[in-house]
């Protein structure tokens, strides 16, 4: 990466590798403190932020924000029961995006893991902001892919022009119906699904 040199005393400074928030803080990629976190920065960049990069029906994006909350409500259908800082570890599972954006899938595959590392130092600085182990335990972190790739497959049928056998062979036929979340699958603007992510998290917060 080459350095900089937009300092005005003609100093050559390193590469930037922090982003300013609208809340004020200043997340530092390579090195991201809980204390620079604030959900309402998380959910207002992942309202903007479109998934299938940007390929899907309607005069709106369906954001990273609403599909969010469409996990959260699937893992909660799914585990019945569950305490609610797992819950909360399923409405954060893609909280990284705010920053990093949403890579599609045949992107990562391109570009190969080395995004990972970026994507764990955030989501593990995202954890702790919120109270969360660092480090989620195996066994959840499957169930909420699992989560994940019901509303993937939910996503793709209803809203970005999959063929349902397509979608089934690359998401998995899903143990849960369609209707029962057909609401949360109609576009939200970028401020009601920043709202309605915030929203959910203060119900599931649990510091």
């Amino acid at each position: 990466m080459a350095p900089r040199k937009d300092d005005p005393s003609g100093t050559t400074l390193p590469p930037r590798a922090w982003q300013r928030m609208l809340s004020g803080r200043r997340l530092d990629l390579l090195d991201p403190s809980p204390l620079d976190i604030e959900i309402e920065d998380i959910a207002h960049g992942l309202a903007r932020v479109a998934r299938w990069n940007g390929q899907t029906i309607g005069p709106a994006i369906f954001s990273v924000a609403q599909h969010s909350v469409l996990v959260e409500a699937i893992f909660s259908t799914l585990e019945a029961g569950m305490p609610k800082a797992e819950r909360l570890a399923a409405l954060l599972h893609d909280a990284p995006e705010y920053v990093v954006g949403d890579m599609i899938s045949p992107f990562k595959a391109v570009i190969g893991g080395d995004y990972k590392a970026v994507e764990h130092r955030l989501l593990a600085a995202i954890h702790l902001r919120f109270g969360l182990a660092a480090t989620l335990p195996e066994a959840l972190t499957k169930r909420i892919k699992a989560a994940d790739q019901i509303a993937a497959y939910f996503e793709a049928v209803t809203l970005a022009g999959f063929q349902v056998v397509e979608a089934k062979r690359l998401f998995g036929h899903p143990p849960v119906t369609l209707s029962a979340y057909e609401a949360l699958l109609e576009p939200w603007t970028a401020e009601e699904a920043k709202q309605r992510m915030v929203e959910r998290f203060s119900s599931l917060e649990t510091r």
